[in-house]
């Protein structure tokens, strides 16, 4: 049993020793984001696809220490929170192709760092854009920079990071969608 133990503990630190391609956890709605899009009253939207910046600071993929962490849609995160806005809206019925209102924008920042001893973060930026019939409604950049409790052991600090990328994203919604001004633009 013990030489299992060693072997499976060798294979676990050999995988993360090499440098391996990883694949970011699906995004799964807020349940308090969905609340808040349910009580902004009866407007529906439209998502277009989000751009990425051509910015450094935008990272497709994340590197994560040795780890390379790739969006699970379409290999860009802009289209990552593409899905997110469409998911969320979808779930507080508030998505329709038909409406006149249409909801995009650029991801702007998109890091993870966990080279701190005890604390790790995910840092996301992005621009929203809100037009009604083709007229700008809502032009404005959130940012989030979610920290979290990690580790210097890369066998705790990389499978952490990649749970809390996507609450990262969660918390930078509820960041827009808290913006009365957002919700006015979608009226």
């Amino acid at each position: 049993m013990k030489r299992l133990t060693t072997a499976l503990l060798a294979l676990g630190l050999s995988v993360f020793g090499t440098g391996c391609a990883m694949v970011a956890p699906q995004y799964t709605a807020s349940l308090e984001n969905v609340q808040i899009l349910k009580d902004s009253g009866n407007s529906t939207a439209k998502v277009a696809e989000f751009q990425a910046s051509k910015d450094k600071a935008y990272a497709n993929p994340i590197s994560i220490r040795s780890v390379s962490l790739a969006s699970p849609y379409d290999d860009s995160y802009a289209s990552y929170l593409t899905a997110a806005l469409k998911q969320e809206l979808s779930l507080a019925k508030k998505l329709s192709q038909d409406a006149n209102v249409e909801i995009s924008g650029t991801v702007l920042k998109n890091d993870i760092d966990t080279s701190g001893v005890s604390m790790s973060w995910a840092q996301v930026e992005a621009r929203f854009i809100v037009k009604r019939n083709g007229q700008l409604r809502y032009d404005q950049v959130k940012s989030m920079k979610h920290e979290f409790p990690s580790s210097f052991a890369a066998n705790v600090a990389i499978p952490t990071a990649i749970l809390e990328y996507p609450v990262a994203v969660q918390k930078l919604l509820n960041q827009l969608y808290t913006d009365k001004a957002f919700i006015e633009a979608l009226k």
